[in-house]
């Protein structure tokens, strides 16, 4: 399994030389450069806004999980809509993805590969939920189309949405046979498991070959491929670097906009990569105490989600400042549930003992 993170030909922003920690007792040194050249990308106040919006969202993260009664900040703007968890990996979903979906039963590359595409094409809880409740343990041993088609027909004609609204999941236009978008999904995965893509991707090199053996299946763009091998990151199957390769989806494109009045000629993706490189210097700049995930940094897949979520923060804290698209308003209001929670990593992080030692509600799976 490939464990590479290939920076050397990054542009970097730092004036001196900084360790980034990425976690499991691994840093990454960045030596000395002369001129800054995120500056040459011309950052504006949304960009100050982006880890001011990291630092305080983190924070509401750690307030929860202490257990501390809401509310949690004191942001008017956090305070009244949705965001996600500065790291991708501890929103809710993602967390059930782990726990309940990837580690949850059969270890065996086949297996866990199912299950988590299972899990992501829907990537939807209740589905999830509903499909185990009809059929019990979920496996690709025991996979049948039509009942997987029958459960989840039924679930859509009693007027449930079996698709959650985080990602738009195209349809697969026209087809010789007319079927549902679920039917052509559960066929599309039918045809990964014939062409064994677990296992070709369990021998990929590097997250973006990974990445590219998932791009070349029909419905799957760049913004599903990158999140589709993040999610499979998760598991056993790979064990990249998250340090190695990016994709900006739509929703970060328009947050690095925002951020900023010209790119300099960098492309969106460099613009990550080097603002993932700089975040100790810019948390010290604006003299912001962020508490990492136990010693975890931000990683190029939280940077750039933050991106989609800054967009979303400065339609109504930078409501002058326009982005690609030109949305005004949040459609997600916040409510604060006060309920208590537990996180838990990939063990190959190397964080949950350490967690566990802190937090007295975090099991040791």
């Amino acid at each position: 399994m490939a464990n590479r993170s290939n920076r050397s030909n990054r542009p970097s922003a730092r004036l001196k030389q900084q360790t980034l920690p990425l976690g499991n007792n691994k840093s990454l040194k960045i030596g000395p450069i002369v001129m800054s050249q995120i500056a040459r990308a011309k950052p504006n106040v949304v960009f100050d806004t982006y880890w001011r919006f990291a630092a305080r969202r983190q924070d509401i993260f750690f307030r929860r999980l202490s257990g501390n009664p809401p509310p949690w900040t004191g942001d008017p703007v956090l305070l009244e809509y949705k965001f996600t968890n500065a790291y991708r990996a501890s929103d809710r979903v993602s967390q059930y993805l782990i726990r309940n979906v990837i580690y949850s039963s059969d270890a065996s590359v086949n297996e866990v590969f199912f299950r988590t595409l299972l899990f992501k094409i829907f990537n939807k809880i209740e589905t999830w939920e509903l499909l185990t409740k009809e059929l019990g343990t979920i496996s690709f041993r025991d996979y049948s189309f039509r009942r997987y088609d029958s459960i989840l027909s039924r679930a859509m004609e009693r007027g449930e949405r079996i698709y959650s609204a985080a990602y738009i999941m195209p349809s697969g236009g026209r087809s010789p046979s007319p079927q549902r978008k679920h039917q052509m999904h559960l066929r599309l995965l039918e045809r990964m498991m014939r062409d064994e893509v677990p296992a070709r991707l369990s021998d990929s090199r590097s997250m973006k070959e990974a990445f590219a053996l998932l791009r070349s299946y029909p419905t799957i763009g760049d913004f599903l491929a990158y999140q589709y091998v993040t999610d499979l990151n998760y598991s056993r199957i790979t064990n990249f670097s998250e340090m190695e390769f990016v994709v900006p989806g739509p929703g970060a494109r328009d947050g690095i906009r925002k951020c900023f009045t010209d790119l300099g000629g960098f492309k969106e993706h460099e613009i990550i990569e080097m603002v993932t490189d700089i975040q100790q210097a810019e948390f010290e700049r604006l003299g912001l105490n962020f508490q990492s995930l136990w010693g975890r940094s931000l990683q190029l897949i939280d940077c750039q989600n933050l991106f989609c979520e800054v967009d979303k923060y400065a339609r109504v804290a930078h409501a002058d400042i326009p982005g690609i698209t030109g949305r005004t308003r949040i459609k997600q209001k916040y409510r604060a549930v006060k309920n208590s929670f537990s996180v838990w990593y990939p063990p190959k992080w190397g964080l949950n003992k350490r967690i566990a030692a802190e937090v007295v509600n975090v099991p040791i799976i």
